[in-house]
């Protein structure tokens, strides 16, 4: 039989081949393009959909890739669907990439480290190291249980950061402010809503005699994780409990394990307050946070500074700390200031 001879039904195996290699690509690029229908507007709700969206910058990568593939097999429709779909996904993720201009206020600097404990398992002395080595001014820790807290002052924690908040508690319930200046327990966000720890702390940077004292609020993030449909309404309130940012009264610092990244609508309406990120504000907002040393998957943003557009960030660091799989941010920021 010569190689192309029609098939009892009449249909050419070269071109049963080709239908399935047309229909196959085309399978893939409706993927793509109900992925980016969802992650365009923000349409995302519930589970799984929600869990799938920290892994926009995997998908848009991949979706490049696809047009290229696409195109060598000459998919021209698909082509086309590939390439508006790749555009929206990188349209998305690539600003989070480029450094934005140095522009801002020139003011008092803070540092702020956040890093989150693993269930508390993270060792004391791990943590101290961190404090030690990078000198943040203020640490907020999520999962932090008791144990822990009582580690951590016997390690030294209280000698470099004297002032606190403890919400600590079992698992990975609890949450801590630590830091230079004093500090007020303001409440806990978490806890209002019955929820993990998220404490809010008020911190008074005293003036120079040339400016007045800055008053600020900080907030050690950590909303419910939506890995589960169950935990899917507490995640959503954990975000949209968090206090907005304003032009008026205290300047407001969010770090913490958001369980979030920038391709959560819900984190992006929080950012639509007034917030900005720090690490997307200086390219760094592809960066992964997690896993560090956990599960085998990749590694995704999940970790943040927020602080409100009054401010700006001028230093980001990432940075591994042993015992947890979360990497521990440093953070340095410019904060306005007025005269005296």
């Amino acid at each position: 039989m010569a190689e192309n001879a029609p098939l009892a039904e009449g249909v050419p195996v070269g071109g049963r081949r080709s239908r399935a290699v047309t229909a196959l690509v085309g399978l893939v690029a409706a993927g793509f393009a109900v992925f980016a229908l969802i992650r365009g507007p923000g349409l995302e709700t519930g589970f799984p959909l929600v869990p799938l969206m920290a892994y926009t910058p995997y998908v848009a990568g991949a979706a490049v890739l696809a047009v290229t593939v696409a195109g060598v097999l000459r998919r021209w429709v698909s082509l086309a669907v590939l390439a508006v779909t790749a555009a929206v996904l990188v349209a998305a993720v690539l600003p989070r990439a480029v450094p934005g201009a140095d522009t801002g206020p020139r003011g008092v600097l803070l540092r702020v480290a956040t890093l989150n404990a693993h269930f508390g398992h993270t060792p004391a002395e791990n943590i101290v190291a961190l404090v030690r080595e990078h000198e943040p001014d203020v640490l907020a820790l999520q999962e932090v249980t008791p144990e822990l807290a009582a580690d951590l002052s016997a390690a030294g924690l209280d000698d470099l950061l004297p002032y606190s908040v403890d919400h600590s508690a079992p698992a990975a319930a609890g949450g801590t402010v630590h830091s230079v200046h004093p500090l007020t327990d303001l409440g806990d966000i978490g806890h209002d809503i019955g929820s993990l720890a998220m404490p809010l702390a008020g911190m008074s940077i005293p003036g120079d005699g040339e400016t007045e004292p800055l008053e600020v609020e900080v907030v050690s993030v950590h909303p419910m994780s939506p890995r589960r449909p169950s935990s899917m309404a507490a995640w959503d309130d954990g975000l949209a409990g968090l206090p907005p940012a304003g032009p008026d009264g205290p300047l407001r610092i969010l770090a913490g394990d958001f369980n979030a990244t920038l391709d959560h609508a819900a984190l992006r309406g929080v950012l639509d307050t007034g917030y900005r990120d720090a690490a997307a504000d200086l390219g760094r907002g592809l960066v992964g946070t997690w896993p560090v040393d956990g599960p085998p998957l990749p590694p995704v943003t999940l970790d943040h500074v927020l602080v409100d557009d009054r401010a700006r960030a001028g230093e980001f660091t990432a940075v591994e700390v042993p015992g947890s799989t979360h990497r521990a941010l440093v953070v340095e920021l410019v904060l306005p200031v007025s005269a005296a």
